[in-house]
């Protein structure tokens, strides 16, 4: 049986009977410690001790009489209002974040007889929203109210949502935890931002597996690092972050890596080995490139997902590891299920929760703010601060948020493109020639990964594309390819045509893109689309 703990505030007037008397009167602390098929263990007592230590000490003293194994531990508050919905909030969301909570060897419960009712109302919103792992208690007096005794309690299960009148309050630290999830970082993608709101929901209320898509550099891993630890803010996890890299497994070492193996189980294998599944117990276990995972791990894995238990190679006795699981992959795992190369089932099983994160080429807007947390990054790693000259940043951004910056990396590029011209700048800043410097290495690095022609035309039928001359094909695939990244049809127009429209007197470079498009039988609109 685990430990019962009970948090309260201290009754001012309910648990103040003053003299002898006061076994006659029900004081509802002092009642926790004398329920026959109540044990409990410790009472985290909130009061005021400027304001209340003669009632504090009788509480104590009277509950050491009626209940001599029950510990009393007193946390002084102060509240100037306790009718104020933000100073309450305030105080029990700090006591939360400062309590060492231990779920395997204790429960815990919140009593709200004592206390005002604002104080009520905010013990539920942190207990809903798992700040605070606890259920709540009710208690009673006896029929005669005058008598003194245990009289009765209830746990009770609310409806925490009808409570809104700090939702304000609330929505702040909701913003708080999304700004978390972001590193940080001022993103101005409303997608992106959508996504990392739907994502701190589900990290708050679901244990189930989640599944982060994306390219190379997109992000997946520090994503899955966040959610670790804003579900170990909430009480929701105990264990570590565990981080693997399935490309990286091969063979028995695959197998023996994730499961652990028994001594004899391969060649080799002199030892025994716990393996990753169980090195993650109680925590969260980051499978990275799990498209690579071949395919007896990934029947195996399934069934660690579903029983919480599996055998280590070669062994016959099971292991227990209750770990909550997010896999990234770069890979279409839906291609790969129509070809055999991925099961079906743990595709379903890891398809309840899944992410999209989008490349750098399609978040242009938030190059500037990732600019600057990678100049502060760099600061922390290297201890040295470093800024850009107005026109160097004006230049550097111009060409990161251009057609002409591919970013195949994605944010792994753009960090490094940081880290190489603030290690290159003198006395802190970089300079216009230090960007012309860094500008022209990324165009040497991306040299020859422009997108094959064939690939842009693919939404070409095949007798339209046979009526296209060879020599217009890359033309055509380039401005399919403009018409994608751009927003609309005047910004592409402009990209396009922005060395003869200098020479026009009167332009409508939208109207030429349109009518060149035509002539093959495309939109602008239905490449966007």
């Amino acid at each position: 049986m685990k430990r019962l703990v009970i948090f309260g505030f201290l009754g001012i007037q309910l648990d103040d009977a003053g003299g002898p008397g006061r076994w006659q009167k029900w004081r509802p602390t002092v009642a926790l410690g004398m329920h026959e098929d109540l044990a409990v263990a410790r009472i985290e007592l909130l009061a005021d001790r400027r304001k209340s230590s003669r009632l504090i000490a009788t509480v104590i003293d009277d509950l050491r009489a009626v209940s001599p194994d029950t510990e009393v531990h007193v946390h002084d508050v102060h509240l100037n209002d306790p009718w104020d919905f933000e100073q309450v909030y305030g105080k029990l969301f700090d006591f939360a974040r400062r309590y060492r909570f231990d779920l395997d060897e204790e429960e815990y419960a919140i009593h709200i007889t004592t206390g005002t009712h604002v104080a009520q109302i905010c013990w539920f919103l942190l207990a809903e929203a798992r700040f605070l792992p606890a259920r709540l208690i009710q208690t009673s007096p006896p029929h005669k109210q005058k008598t003194g005794g245990a009289g009765s309690f209830a746990l009770i299960d609310l409806d925490l949502q009808r409570y809104n009148q700090i939702a304000q309050r609330f929505a702040l630290v909701q913003g708080e935890t999304t700004e978390f999830l972001k590193s940080g970082i001022a993103t101005r993608s409303a997608a992106f931002n959508k996504m990392i709101e739907q994502i701190e929901r589900v990290a708050g209320k679901s244990k189930a597996p989640m599944l982060l898509m994306g390219p190379t550099g997109a992000g997946k891993s520090q994503l899955a690092r966040n959610v670790f630890e804003l579900k170990k803010q909430r009480q929701g996890l105990k264990g570590p972050f565990v981080e693997v890299n399935c490309a990286t497994l091969r063979g028995d070492g695959a197998g023996s890596a994730l499961f652990g193996h028994v001594r004899g189980a391969f060649t080799g294998a002199q030892n025994e080995r716990a393996g990753l599944l169980k090195s993650a117990d109680k925590g969260l276990l980051f499978l990275d490139e799990i498209g690579e995972l071949g395919l007896d791990e990934q029947a195996m894995l399934l069934r660690a997902i579903e029983d919480k238990r599996f055998p280590p190679l070669g062994g016959d006795k099971e292991i227990a590891s209750d770990f909550q699981l997010i896999a990234g992959t770069n890979r279409d795992l839906a291609a790969a299920v129509r070809d055999g190369g991925f099961r079906d089932d743990l595709y379903a099983r890891l398809n309840l929760w899944t992410f999209q994160l989008p490349g750098l080429k399609e978040r242009t807007e938030d190059i500037e703010p990732n600019l600057d947390f990678e100049l502060k990054r760099y600061e922390k790693n290297y201890g040295e601060q470093v800024r850009f000259n107005r026109e160097a940043r004006e230049r550097f951004i111009a060409f990161a948020t251009s057609f002409d910056a591919l970013w195949p990396g994605n944010f792994r590029d753009l960090g490094a493109s940081v880290t190489r011209m603030a290690t290159l700048s003198e006395a802190g800043r970089i300079t216009v020639d230090v960007v012309d410097e860094e500008i022209a290495r990324l165009r040497q690095l991306w040299h020859g990964q422009q997108p094959e022609a064939s690939s842009a035309l693919g939404m070409l039928s095949p007798e339209t594309l046979a009526a296209i001359d060879h020599f217009d094909r890359p033309q055509l695939a380039y401005v399919i390819d403009v018409c994608r990244r751009s927003k609309n049809l005047s910004d592409a127009g402009r990209y396009l045509f922005q060395a003869s429209r200098l020479e026009r007197s009167s332009t409508n470079d939208g109207d030429r893109l349109r009518k060149y498009l035509a002539r093959f039988g495309l939109s602008f609109e239905s490449l966007r689309g």
